[in-house]
């Protein structure tokens, strides 16, 4: 049976929320995802957390803010026009939007707060600054592509 290593291609179910016991995201009940370790697609904690572990494995670990989703960044908080904003949008502290980079990315801003004249906005990952927890059900694992063993 195959151990998860850095690149392995890895099925799973999964679950994020905070050490409080909030639920952030849980496919449990859905279908479960495949991703590919060493490509960026989840936070360099969470993959550290799935090394070693092999189908029907189950673990529930919680990482810090320095592996999971990083600490507060003060320059990270902006504050733009109010007229940049569409006048439909109902805009309410917390409330968490995407907003296009200059390189034509996205990335999630948090509403701070507002008035008539601007908007103070968050561009933080929603989740900096916290402790996660992550629970997993590892379905299966499957060896990299040679090729990308080669590119990561």
């Amino acid at each position: 049976m195959s151990m998860i290593e850095r690149n392995s291609l890895v099925t799973l179910y999964y679950r994020i929320g905070l050490t409080d016991g909030q639920v952030l995201e849980d496919n449990f009940d859905d279908e479960p995802v495949t991703v590919q370790l060493g490509c960026g697609e989840m936070a360099e904690g969470l993959e550290l957390a799935l090394i070693g572990l092999q189908a029907g494995d189950e673990q529930t670990i919680d990482i810090g803010p320095d592996l999971a989703f990083g600490y507060t960044d003060e320059a990270l908080f902006r504050a733009l026009p109010r007229v940049e904003f569409d006048p439909d949008l109902e805009l309410e502290p917390g409330l968490i939007i995407e907003f296009a980079t200059e390189d034509g990315d996205t990335l999630p801003g948090t509403i701070l707060q507002f008035n008539e004249d601007e908007v103070r906005i968050d561009l933080n990952h929603p989740l900096a600054g916290q402790t996660v927890r992550y629970s997993v059900k590892i379905v299966a694992v499957d060896d990299a592509p040679e090729e990308s063993k080669t590119l990561h």
